[in-house]
């Protein structure tokens, strides 16, 4: 298929059609409908284009909601009971008093999870707001009853893909079962929280929009606002608006909104990183009308990961134009936690928490530093993250990016900062030429540095000691 043919082409299934509102009757293939035009498998997933134009109707309220204690501890070791409640009270600090990071969902089956959940309940925070992931059954509600809380996930897988190939039943059949847990959980007074599995590979006219509707005259009957999370469990989603269903994030999110009637605060999105989308699908579910965007801290998730928490709250930060209370410096003790409670491996050049996130290993960079911050710097780290900027030593650096580490290492603010053509900055430059001369490939050790220091600026020892 050509480009222009992709450009030209939606999927026969999953037609955009202009809203209307009316109820929509959930269709009933004998095979499931795995929508080959766009996902073959054999080859990459195609984004397809309808070109149909939706504006941007951004909600007023937009907030975070954190799956670090569910979708996050599918991807590494578990954490500790201890862990858990340490990165849920510093996600309280982070969100700030207006709860920004508004839910955390946990686990409920072992009894570390119940304990974990038991810690944070026990801090009576009012948020991150605790509340549960089940799956679609009698037995995991109970979980959710034991332990008294007041809003739970349930998982409501919506694509043939996992209706027909995994649950292995039909598509009325996995309604019904869904309905009526939505139901168990009115009647005993918790809130239900929908998570429309897989709902980029979905039939949107065929399954999800009927299903909703449905979810929304329960909620209307109970007068409870049952929520849907619109789960893009494989990554597939885009933020293209033009792009087609299923994998179009705004006209999903449309749809759900003008087609379902779901209200914006009861939209929430969840996605994955297999395609390097994550956070931009997280934020184009905002921008089309969803509330709630889910992630987890440093963007552990199942396989690729979840949006990153911290990257969520810059975004947020960005299209507010304010932090709106939050403390974004706690990112930065959350990604000294990871490395030194956790010892998780946090990629060194991982935007905001990575060793090297707003550090430069090439001179010409560290010269520009030197004259003006702003020039390297993507805004003000020390202030907003407490992360000063910094330099890496290697055969790239030249003499202004030695001048730098030094000014930066030693604290040396204005006329007492060291220049590019210090002689002991020169000697050091000269050290560090030889280095990679014989042969070297690794960045200079602050140790190696602090020795350079000793030979060559003895008079700044003092201030090291």
């Amino acid at each position: 298929m050509s480009a222009f043919e992709l450009l030209k082409h939606t999927s026969k299934v999953n037609k955009w059609r202009k809203p209307k509102g009316e109820p929509v009757r959930i269709t009933s293939p004998d095979e499931p409908e795995l929508l080959r035009d766009i996902f073959p498998y054999t080859e990459v997933p195609r984004i397809t284009f309808d070109g149909k134009h939706l504006p941007v109707e951004t909600p007023e309220d937009v907030w975070i909601t954190c799956t670090t204690f569910r979708d996050g501890q599918q991807a590494r070791p578990p954490y500790t009971v201890e862990q858990i409640v340490d990165l849920y009270s510093m996600m309280h600090r982070l969100g700030g008093p207006k709860g920004i990071i508004r839910q955390s969902e946990f686990f409920l089956y072992s009894d570390k999870d119940k304990e974990a959940v038991h810690a944070c309940l026990e801090k009576s925070y009012q948020f991150p707001q605790v509340t549960g992931w089940i799956r679609a059954t009698e037995k995991d509600f109970q979980l959710v009853k034991d332990l008294g809380l007041t809003e739970t996930g349930i998982l409501t897988s919506a694509s043939d893909y996992h209706i027909f190939l995994k649950l292995r039943v039909n598509r009325e059949k996995a309604l019904d079962q869904y309905l009526g847990l939505v139901k168990t959980a009115l009647d005993a007074g918790v809130l239900p929280r929908c998570h429309f599995e897989d709902i980029t590979r979905a039939d949107i006219y065929g399954f999800i929009i009927p299903f909703a509707q449905r979810l929304m005259e329960l909620g209307r009957e109970a007068n409870v606002p049952i929520k849907i999370r619109l789960c893009d469990t494989m990554g597939y989603g885009v933020p293209f608006a033009e792009a087609s269903l299923p994998r179009s994030v705004p006209k999903l999110v449309h749809a759900l909104r003008h087609d379902a009637g779901v209200p914006s605060g009861q939209l929430e999105w969840h996605g994955h990183n297999d395609f390097h989308m994550v956070l931009a699908n997280g934020v184009a579910a905002w921008l089309y009308g969803a509330s709630a965007l889910n992630g987890a801290l440093l963007g552990f998730g199942e396989r690729c990961g979840n949006p990153p928490i911290e990257g969520a709250c810059m975004m947020y930060a960005s299209l507010k134009g304010s932090a709106d209370g939050m403390d974004l410096s706690v990112i930065t003790e959350i990604s000294d936690y990871y490395k030194r409670a956790i010892k998780a491996q946090v990629p060194p050049n991982y935007p905001f928490v990575g060793d090297e996130f707003n550090t430069t290993r090439a001179g010409i960079h560290a010269d520009g530093v030197i004259k003006n911050e702003e020039i390297y710097n993507i805004f003000d780290t020390t202030k907003i993250l407490n992360r000063k900027p910094g330099t890496i030593i290697t055969d790239k650096s030249g003499l202004a990016g030695i001048a730098f580490w030094m000014n930066t290492f030693l604290g040396l603010k204005d006329e007492k900062r060291l220049g590019k053509h210090s002689p002991g900055i020169i000697k050091i430059h000269q050290w560090v030429d030889e280095q990679y001369q014989k042969g070297r490939t690794t960045g200079i050790s602050t140790r190696e540095m602090i020795e350079q220091i000793k030979l060559h600026l003895p008079e700044y020892v003092s201030s090291i000691e």
